[in-house]
């Protein structure tokens, strides 16, 4: 298990369970490595921002980890961490290494809701 702050997904089997339960979910399958740490960081800053949205981490070197790493919008990803964006259960977006703020808000306001970190942006 990842030592984040993060709820994490465990199995491939909690992995279904919370796409069933949860309409808007983000899912970073990575390392405790230099690429996924600030991953990490911005989806716990995030989650207050983003009420509608459930972030979890799960732990890439897993066996249960190949619902991520074998998903088709996966295929040919080389930098960690894989992160999944899933809307109603069926992935909306896919990225691979490291991303900012600005990108992974981005991809949230686009495919979930706006957030307050976006109308605070618009104020600056």
């Amino acid at each position: 298990m990842l030592m984040t702050n993060l709820n994490h997904v465990e199995s491939a089997e909690n992995h279904k369970k919370i796409l069933e339960e949860n309409e808007n979910v983000m899912i970073c399958c990575g390392r405790m490595g230099p690429m996924c740490l600030p991953v990490y960081d911005i989806m716990e800053e995030l989650e207050d921002k983003y009420k509608d949205v459930k972030f979890y981490d799960m732990d890439f070197d897993v066996p249960d980890a190949y619902v991520i790493k074998n998903a088709p919008e996966c295929a040919g990803f080389m930098g960690l961490p894989f992160t999944m964006y899933y809307k109603n259960g069926k992935v909306v977006k896919a990225t691979t290494s490291i991303q900012d703020m600005d990108q992974v808000s981005s991809i949230l306001d686009e495919y979930f809701e706006k957030s307050e970190y976006q109308h605070s942006k618009v104020a600056d």
